[in-house]
């Protein structure tokens, strides 16, 4: 045990702070602009979300047909199309830049992702109710999440980063293990069936694309689901919602705290250029996301019963995250 706590990771003040107190809004922000419902059972509804992105192929080349896919890594996407757009510079020139719309299956409602997988495939839970479908998404993603971290954990280890670190992510597959059990009780009880995590193989990354895959899928999308967690653990009228996300919350937190960690550590050891590319990938995996909560309203049920953070209460989370990207 005290060799375990010689390697945990400190505490990331910031960021606790941030949370807590975006927090003190959660009783107010969670009731605005929310419907009374009479059943926790509405009908499973989804849409075709998109959002943009100017990243290019892993070559440096524009991405061109089906190969926009590749570049399509914030959500499971099943097509993207790709644009050509005036881009001013700072010297007074402007050059045709590409820009892909990525478009993606979502269940209304479901505005975090956390730590994804690159090659992560698009998959349909079977649910016949808004919160059956919320929780077997939900379960799903934490599935996912544990060859995420376990991935990271080894390339960490090959790019001989800390020891500290290389265990955090290791430890935290095991957590979502456990996240993905709470998840799937709560889907089951409300008649839902989770499908199974099928990932593409893995391939061998250099350290910049590993950040950018954190600066994306942890910096961005594992501090905002530790926001929304500790928002529904709050707010959730559901009892056995809120014993859930309270101790997937504090996880989901230290999750948060290792993916900036591990930005910390690792952009100490890339050129200027390429640091800045991987601070350009956090916005604009940030502006993605804002987009993204911009244009969802989540079901009221889902608001009321499972604590998710209504399209205000999501915005003003979005603030404080902000404030860490800054």
């Amino acid at each position: 045990m005290a060799n375990d706590k010689k390697h945990l990771l400190p505490r990331n003040p910031l960021l606790r702070q941030t949370v807590a107190r975006l927090l003190f809004a959660a009783p107010v922000l969670s009731v605005i602009g929310c419907a009374e419902e009479d059943s926790g059972c509405i009908p499973y509804d989804e849409y075709e979300g998109h959002y943009d992105t100017s990243a290019r192929l892993p070559d440096g080349g524009a991405p061109y047909g089906l190969d926009c896919l590749e570049v399509c890594t914030q959500r499971a996407t099943h097509r993207c199309q790709v644009r050509s757009v005036p881009t001013r510079h700072p010297d007074g020139g402007e050059t045709l830049e590409p820009s892909t719309t990525c478009y993606y299956t979502v269940p209304a409602g479901c505005a975090t992702d956390g730590r994804r997988p690159e090659g992560l495939q698009a998959a349909r839970a079977e649910a016949r109710c808004a919160l059956g479908s919320h929780f077997a998404r939900m379960a799903w993603l934490e599935a996912a999440s544990v060859p995420a971290f376990l991935r990271l954990a080894e390339e960490l280890k090959a790019h001989d980063a800390p020891t500290e670190l290389i265990r955090a992510a290791r430890r935290s597959a095991g957590e979502e293990v456990r996240h993905t059990r709470a998840a799937r009780a709560l889907a089951r009880r409300h008649g839902a069936t989770v499908p199974a995590v099928e990932v593409a193989p893995f391939s061998s990354r250099s350290l910049e694309e590993l950040l950018w895959e954190n600066a994306k899928e942890g910096c961005v999308g594992e501090t905002y689901s530790a926001m929304v967690a500790a928002w529904q653990a709050r707010t959730a009228r559901d009892e056995q919602v809120r014993e859930a996300l309270s101790r997937i919350a504090e996880d989901e937190l230290r999750h948060a705290e290792l993916s900036w960690a591990v930005d910390a550590w690792a952009l100490e050891r890339l050129t200027p250029e390429a640091r800045q590319r991987v601070r350009q990938a956090r916005l604009d995996a940030f502006h993605d996301l804002e987009r993204r909560v911009a244009s969802e309203e989540p079901d009221a049920v889902l608001v009321e019963q499972a604590g998710l953070p209504s399209r205000d209460a999501a915005m003003h989370l979005l603030r404080g995250l902000q404030v860490l990207l800054a």
